[in-house]
Order: structure tokens, then sequence, then C-alpha cells
């Protein structure tokens, strides 16, 4: 039988939360399905967030969020799919983000953790971010200890 999954529960009182890990040869469709259906199933309490590309309104979940970044006035929500604008302040969406996948690195930015490829740690102090589709970025100076302190924290 291909494509069956094998799932072990393990019942550990040190466990306030479920923990879930996946063990695959490779990362396909069918584990994305797999994260985006336990995604779905647990955080329903932070909500899609509205977008517009034309004369359209999306609705986008926030697994599917690349960053938010400000261009001039604009907000705009980036995702694989391309950019869209959202007709909501940086800060208002902050409030609606789930803060353990979103990180503000700056006045203008705030991004997806799970959409990070690595971050980029220079001798000058600065911290480079480049995401799983090549986008590259900056945090600002003011963001920087925070950014450190979060990477110690995960380490």
């Amino acid at each position: 039988m291909k494509n069956m999954v094998e799932i072990d529960v393990i019942l550990d009182d040190k466990y306030v939360d479920p923990k879930v890990t996946i063990q695959t040869k490779t990362h396909s469709e069918q584990v994305e399905n797999i994260i985006y259906a336990i995604e779905n199933a647990s955080e329903n309490d932070f909500p899609t967030i509205v977008a517009r590309n034309d004369d359209k309104l999306i609705f986008v979940s926030q697994r599917d969020i690349i960053r938010v970044h400000t261009q001039g006035r604009k907000v705009l929500l980036e995702t694989e799919e391309g950019t869209l604008s959202v007709k909501r302040t940086l800060a208002g969406l902050e409030e609606d983000l789930n803060p353990k996948r979103f990180l503000r690195i700056s006045q203008s930015e705030i991004i997806n953790l799970y959409k990070v490829k690595c971050f980029d740690i220079n001798m000058a102090g600065t911290i480079g971010v480049e995401f799983d589709n090549g986008t590259k970025s900056w945090a600002s100076r003011s963001r920087v200890k925070n950014i450190k302190a979060m990477l110690k924290a995960a380490k």
C-alpha cells in the first residue's frame, strides 16, 4: 500500500500541548497536506487575512504568507502565488498574526518564520533574511537583539 501514513500516538505527562513529528524520506505534497491539515485543526483561532488582487477579495491562510511589508503607503502581503495589497495597518495585522509563526523584523516588515530559509548574521551586527522562495530582506538594527534572542531560544 503506497502513500499510507503510519501514526503513533504517545501519551506523556510532560507535554502540555500536542507535539507532532513527521518522519519521511522527502518533503512531498503529501507531507505538505498533512502539515496543512494539522495546522488547520489546531490553529482555528488565527483568522485568515483578507487581501486584494485587483478587484477581488482573497482570503489568505496565515500559513501561506511569506511576509507582510510596506511599500510607500501600501501594505503588501507576499505569498508563493504573488503579492497582494491589504487595507490594514502593519500594526493591525501584527495583532491578528500568530506570534509563534510571525516576527516583526523592522518597522515596515513582518516575516513568517516557517518560510525562512536562513538568517545571515554578519560581523557588522546586521541580520539578513533569505526566504524559501529566494526573496531576501534585512532586519533593522533596533530589532537585532530580539531576533538573536529568539534564535537562541530556538536552539
